[in-house]
């Protein structure tokens, strides 16, 4: 089997991976427009060998792992060029407009949505590795537009990762990414502004910061270009995520400006609720890795 990755960052690399890892029958193909992570991923053995646009008919899988907002127009020059039996994922933070831009597409029906619900706050080839994916989530998004034949070889591909399966809408996904990911990810970013402005002034703040604010801001680490074309795709949703948390944000404020101690007691005892959940995400993390 023949599986071309476009774009060779941590997610593309690291499924590259996984792949090598788990079948020895393949062979990746790979494209990246920086010609530095290129050649690094063949430094790395991420990748066999270059795909070249002329090959794309080749390919019996194409994987697009590329900033979202550059997603819609790739995939549809690659539906135009690959053979009749081939499967394209994309492995993009956001669905709907991706989703629209190719519903019509004559060869909409080889074409699968996905998600990994799995990263790390590094990018770069070299930031891979094969297990990232390994007892993860993977979403798919309007699977029943998906050939089924082609529907079961990414299935086949994912079965080895031990990944769980989800399926929902392409609006749906994207409104529940702009609060459980990219909303968390503004917060980071924000935060860590927030301390580095400060820090013009007080050369000591960073010295006094510990593992809380380290966890907090770890995110505010992630590849700013990835980031600022989620933010572009799911403007709306984001929005919307964005303005529940600030109002929240100003409720605490006045809370405090009117010392409403016993409030702000029950609203983090309310909170406290998550326990379970983040317990189970943590777990999770560390069995996949």
């Amino acid at each position: 089997m023949k599986i071309g990755c476009i774009g060779l960052g941590l997610i593309g690399g690291s499924f590259a991976l996984s792949m090598k890892r788990n079948f020895s029958d393949v062979q990746v193909f790979g494209m990246d427009k920086n010609s530095e992570h290129l050649q690094k991923a063949l430094t790395l053995n991420i990748i066999d060998q270059v795909l070249e646009e002329s090959a794309w008919s080749e390919m019996d899988v194409v994987i697009l792992s590329i900033p979202v907002d550059h997603a819609s127009l790739l995939l549809q020059e690659i539906l135009d060029k690959i053979h009749p039996q081939a499967l394209v994922m994309d492995m993009g933070s956001t669905k709907g407009q991706l989703c629209e831009a190719v519903a019509k597409n004559p060869k909409r029906h080889q074409f699968l949505a996905a998600h990994p619900i799995a990263g790390t706050e590094f990018s770069g080839p070299e930031a891979a590795f094969d297990s990232l994916f390994d007892h993860k989530t993977m979403i798919l998004c309007e699977a029943e537009h998906t050939e089924v034949s082609l529907l079961q070889i990414a299935k086949s591909l994912i079965a080895p990762l031990h990944m769980t399966l989800k399926y929902m809408g392409a609006k749906a996904h994207d409104k529940h990414l702009a609060y459980v990911s990219h909303l968390s990810h503004i917060s980071s970013f924000m935060l860590g502004k927030t301390v580095l402005d400060i820090e013009k002034n007080d050369r000591d703040i960073f010295d006094l910061a510990g593992s809380g604010f380290a966890s907090t801001v770890r995110l505010a680490k992630s590849n700013p270009v990835t980031w600022t074309a989620i933010f572009k795709e799911n403007q709306e949703e984001v929005q919307y995520a964005l303005e529940e948390y600030i109002q929240n944000l100003k409720a605490f404020q006045k809370q405090l400006e009117t010392q409403n101690y016993k409030g702000i007691h029950q609203q983090l005892a309310e909170v406290n609720d998550l326990k379970p959940i983040l317990n189970g995400i943590i777990k999770k993390e560390e069995n996949g890795n």
